[in-house]
């Protein structure tokens, strides 16, 4: 596999990513939460405006991710890493932004609908714009391992 097709494997196939925001004393804060991507540019996510991570992100929207298999057995795991740029999506792009979603990802799961999402409800869809995708590379790996692990940027469209 690729590293491209790694880092597009495991957005593809995973449910969660870390979100990574600054708290306004300067300290990270890191984050689970469930995602839905739209191809490899953006991932959307819903969380509540109270949240510690809403708050970080309306104050300073540059964030961090990582998505990874946390089952996978030690010594075995593989992750991309992005940075991008987040936002509460404008009341505007709800509908559309909804309808690309489409939260199939998880069964079961409420759906909510755009009227949930506005003010004066709690909860917003959250979108981050990737501007940079990278994968952990293991410094054993036979075709990319240096010895030392490190991360490797890639491009996807």
């Amino acid at each position: 596999m690729t590293p491209e097709e790694l880092a597009k494997h495991l957005i593809d196939s995973n449910r969660y990513m870390v979100l990574g925001t600054v708290d306004p004393d300067g300290r990270p804060r890191v984050s689970p939460v469930y995602f839905a991507p739209d191809g490899y540019s953006s991932v959307y996510w819903v969380s509540s405006v109270e949240s510690h991570h809403s708050q970080n992100v309306a104050e300073r929207p540059e964030v961090s991710m990582v998505v990874f298999d946390s089952a996978a057995e030690i010594g075995s795991g593989q992750a991309v890493y992005m940075i991008a740029r987040a936002e509460v999506v404008p009341d505007e792009e709800l509908e559309s932004c909804l309808d690309t979603v489409r939260w199939t990802r998880f069964p079961g799961l409420r759906q909510f609908d755009a009227a949930e999402l506005r003010e004066p409800e709690l909860w917003r869809l959250y979108r981050a714009q990737i501007t940079e995708h990278s994968i952990h590379v293991p410094g054993r790996d036979p075709e990319y391992g240096t010895g030392t692990d490190r991360r490797m940027t890639v491009t996807l469209d």
